[in-house]
């Protein structure tokens, strides 16, 4: 029409012309804009929605097909754009693509031929100013300046990306791996790519917009209209794969991709990162001015067909133009598909007329979404045309299969995406009018499994390509505020709802971190977040009562289930030092105040644990030997064993022993000892004070309570037992207090003409007779294994009974066999039952225990007196005669001086 006015709105990114022609647009009554790619269409619509409402507002694309009854505004894909609607205005963005080797003849067509009854606009770069004047003599021009500055800043390392920008990379493995190391070092970024449905690629975007990730990789489909909050641009490479070849960016289309930096008026940067090298002067210098060589050549493909025959058919769209500024596009995947079905014998019977040529054409227009092989997709598209030519319809049960193999959200992203792009063909299939028998039923069942695949694959994206944890917290410690900690019973800490790790005490330890870089920010937000918590812990614990504080064998210190610091060897074995277990970040305030309520507690453990021994320790009463005494006692933890201090106990008068036992000092045969110092708790304390004065690496620990005997270790460490409070014997070593016990049993045995063991003693040592022979050993005695006739106690008979009635008791024999050959049966030989028994003799002089010295009880001199003397010569058995006990006499602390002084007769 030529009243209708037609105009070119020209200029770089950012001038807002497609929100120009929106406008325009809802200035009239009717209107249809056609838009490169699926996700500007519906970037488009949603804003036209929003202020006109779904009503009046359609959106037709390959895949999506939303027409209300009354629509009045069609936001269209290039491609899906309505032919002959007589809308009042239309227009075309993105007309450079004119130019396009794989689209441009469709954006072409539209140049030439599609118009608005009052108004058409044709949105673009600078450079198609010379085409379009020559193929659109009417059309007017409108140039819009930039809203912003672009800047050209060169090479930056990704690890040094600043924030809010956008890193471009031209294949999926190059996008995959950049949103990966921003994982690792930024905490993640938001991946958009042109074969993302639009529900994945606003999910995504969502993420990016809102800032849970600072970050953007995306292919070149960002450079197509797409509104986006980005500073800073950054292209990883500057080659890429057309379909065909490796070739390498123009500067117009590297300019395309840049000018998404800076929006409005807010200014943007661009450069290089990872391998890309840095722009030429010259190129980067165009793309900041806006300066680039005028396209010279359209790709045009002959949009009146006929269908005559195929062949027919072929050859139009094959033909030729002798305009200068057209030439004709390469072989497309559309008319590749024609003449692979063409040389299908059923296709080419079926394909005799002419609506049966134009269903053909049709099918073979349905795009390669899957990308397999040519053909695979031909034999694809030879099913759906001999479905529609035979039946009238792609057969449902056909394609319901083909839509339920998909129907899967398991798999990784490579997964996710190839299903994707499998249900964007049934989509596109079920979009076509009278292709299928239901297909308001199939139009949204496709719709919504490419929902639930859509919704998988951004979920799958964000866990691989985001770590929301580290991102949040790098947002807050670059933006300076405070960040909120947060840690529940079981010491989980979360800053910011995130978690980041577990304070045990007033350590923090920080959740595994997939990266130095991430464990820097988890450790530095965490940190921050955690000072006032330390503070507030810290008093907690220092008015903690003494019973939530403990002590291990190893010197530990615990708080609960927390280790908060550990005992240190002091100038006094009983005034241990401590070591505070506090994070540096915590600080020294924090620290002290640990420090102080730890040595609090030790202290206080020490003194109600040695309260005895100390008050030994300090007795200003005790002097001369009593006092070197109580030294030695306290010096050896309240437990001596008695050959150690001989001498020590030699020089005690009974005054001295006296003033000592009023402390509770006990002279036991083998050990000098506080008897409430074998208690579990002192025991447990004195073997810790013991190791730490002896520097031990390692602390042996306490044999478990209520124990008489234990195994004996060859290699203990000298000492061990005695500050265990036992004595090792053999195989085993013996509670002292028991074997005190057993030395007053033994008192009265006769050791020199050898003893048995009786029930008394194994009892109160909890062994067995081998066990005790052992232990008897390591004390000194010799012990004698033998065996006898073991004797059966005789049956219990009634005085008043006849004595002939009585017998002896006996085991009862056994029931005869009956008798063979009617002979008596032989009586059998019955064997007596034999019984193990030790004897035990005092083994000699030098294993014997150390005998009560000095003003202790007079012990037996073992001298024959009187008739005691030997009768009949020296090598005639000596024989003594026992005198009468003397109770004061015998050393009752000694369990050999009663045995020595009255010797059997042999």
């Amino acid at each position: 029409m030529t009243s209708a006015r037609i105009t070119a709105v020209l200029g770089p990114t950012n001038t807002g012309k497609t929100h120009y022609a929106i406008q325009r647009m809802l200035s009239y009554r009717t209107g249809v804009i056609g838009l490169p790619l699926r996700l500007l269409a519906r970037e488009v619509y949603d804003r036209i929605v929003a202020q006109r409402g779904p009503g009046v507002v359609a959106l037709i694309t390959g895949e999506e097909r939303i027409v209300p009854p009354r629509a009045a505004y069609w936001v269209c894909t290039v491609e899906a754009m309505p032919e002959g609607m007589g809308a009042d205005f239309l227009a075309i963005d993105e007309i450079q693509l004119c130019a396009d080797p794989e689209r441009g003849h469709v954006f072409t067509d539209r140049l030439l031929h599609a118009r608005g009854l009052h108004e058409t606009l044709f949105l673009g770069a600078e450079t198609m100013r010379g085409a379009i004047a020559a193929l659109v003599p009417d059309a007017q021009f409108m140039y819009r300046d930039r809203m912003s500055q672009l800047t050209y800043t060169g090479s930056k390392k990704i690890s040094r990306m600043p924030a809010r920008a956008a890193i471009v990379g031209f294949s999926v493995e190059n996008v995959y791996a950049i949103a990966e190391l921003l994982r690792r070092t930024k905490g993640g970024a938001a991946v958009v790519m042109g074969a993302l449905s639009p529900r994945t690629r606003n999910a995504q975007v969502e993420m990016y917009q809102n800032g849970d990730v600072d970050y953007l990789v995306a292919t070149d489909a960002i450079g197509m209209g797409l509104n986006l909050d980005i500073s800073h641009v950054a292209f990883s490479s500057l080659i890429k794969f057309d379909g065909h070849r490796m070739r390498h960016l123009q500067p117009q289309e590297l300019a395309q991709i840049a000018g998404r930096a800076g929006r409005h008026v807010d200014n943007g940067t661009f450069g290089v990162t990872g391998e890309a090298p840095p722009l030429d002067e010259a190129v980067a210098e165009a793309i900041t001015e806006h300066q680039f060589a005028p396209v010279n050549k359209l790709f045009w493909r002959n949009s009146r067909l006929q269908f005559g025959s195929v062949k027919r058919l072929i050859s139009t769209l094959e033909e030729r133009t002798d305009d200068r500024w057209l030439t004709r596009v390469r072989e497309s995947d559309d008319l590749k598909a024609l003449k692979a079905l063409a040389g299908d014998a059923e296709v080419a019977a079926r394909a005799s007329d002419g609506p049966s040529i134009k269903l053909l054409w049709e099918v073979c227009r349905v795009p390669d979404f899957r990308g397999i092989s040519a053909g695979e997709h031909a034999g694809l598209l030879t099913q759906i045309y001999n479905d529609l030519h035979q039946l009238g319809h792609v057969s449902a049960n056909w394609f319901g299969l083909q839509v339920r193999r998909i129907d899967r959200t398991d798999g990784d992203i490579d997964t996710l995406s190839k299903r994707l792009a499998y249900i964007r063909t049934w989509t596109y299939v079920a979009q076509r009018n009278g292709w299928l028998r239901d297909e308001n039923h199939w139009r949204e069942e496709t719709r919504a499994v490419e929902d639930r695949l859509s919704d998988a694959l951004h979920g799958a994206l964000t866990q691989r390509f985001v770590d929301r944890r580290t991102s949040i917290l790098l947002r807050r410690l670059k933006q300076k505020e405070s960040l909120l900690a947060d840690v529940n019973d079981k010491g989980e800490v979360t800053v910011e709802g995130e978690f980041v790790g577990r304070l045990e005490g007033f350590q923090f330890r920080m959740d595994k971190a997939g990266s130095p870089d991430e464990a820097k920010t988890l450790r530095q937000a965490s940190v921050q977040a955690l000072v006032p918590q330390f503070h507030l812990l810290a008093d907690r614990f220092y008015n903690a009562p003494d019973p939530e504080i403990d002590f291990t064998e190893q010197g530990g210190l615990m708080w609960g289930d927390h280790a908060v610091g550990k005992l240190v060897a002091g100038s006094d074995p009983y005034k241990p030092g401590v070591t505070a277990f506090v994070d540096d970040e915590a600080g020294e305030e924090v620290a002290a105040k640990v420090q102080r309520r730890l040595q609090h507690f030790i202290d206080r453990k020490v003194v109600s644990g040695f309260e005895g021994l100390l008050a030994l320790k300090n007795d200003e009463t005790l002097t001369g030997a009593a006092k070197g005494f109580a030294f030695r006692m306290a010096e050896g933890f309240g437990i001596i064993p008695r050959g150690e201090v001989a001498d020590e106990v030699k020089a005690l008068d009974q005054d001295a022993r006296g003033a000592l036992r009023k402390h509770g000092v006990r002279f036991g045969q083998f050990t000098i000892f506080q008897p409430l110092l074998l208690k579990p708790a002192a025991t447990r304390l004195r073997l810790v004070l013991w190791s730490l004065s002896k520097g031990l690496q390692e602390f042996p620990e306490s044999p478990p309570p209520g124990l008489v005997t234990v195994p004996a270790a060859k290699d203990a460490t000298p000492g061990y037992y005695a500050m265990s409070g036992y004595r090792a014997a053999g195989e085993r070593a013996i509670r002292i207090d028991m074997l005190e016990r057993l030395a007053d049993m033994l008192r009265d045995k006769d050791s020199r003409g050898g003893f048995e063991a009786n029930p008394d003693m194994l009892s109160i040592t909890g062994m067995t007779l081998e066990q005790f022979a052992d232990l008897m050993g390591g004390l000194g005695y010799k012990a004698e294994k033998g065996e006898r006739a073991k004797i059966k106690a005789p049956a219990v008979v009634s005085d008043d009974a006849p004595k002939a009635d009585a017998a002896p008791a006996q085991t009862e024999a056994p029931e005869a066999e009956p008798e063979a050959q009617g002979e008596p049966a032989p009586a059998e030989d019955t064997a007596p039952e034999l019984e193990v028994f030790y004897s035990f003799t005092w083994g000699g002089r030098a294993a014997r225990p150390a005998r009560p010295q000095g003003g202790d009880r007079p012990r037996s001199k073992g001298k024959p007196k009187g008739k005691g003397k030997p009768q009949g010569g020296a090598n005639k058995p000596q024989s003594f005669a026992a005198k009468p006990k003397r109770e004061k006499a015998i050393d009752p602390d000694n369990p050999f001086a009663a045995a020595l002084a009255g010797f059997k007769k042999d």
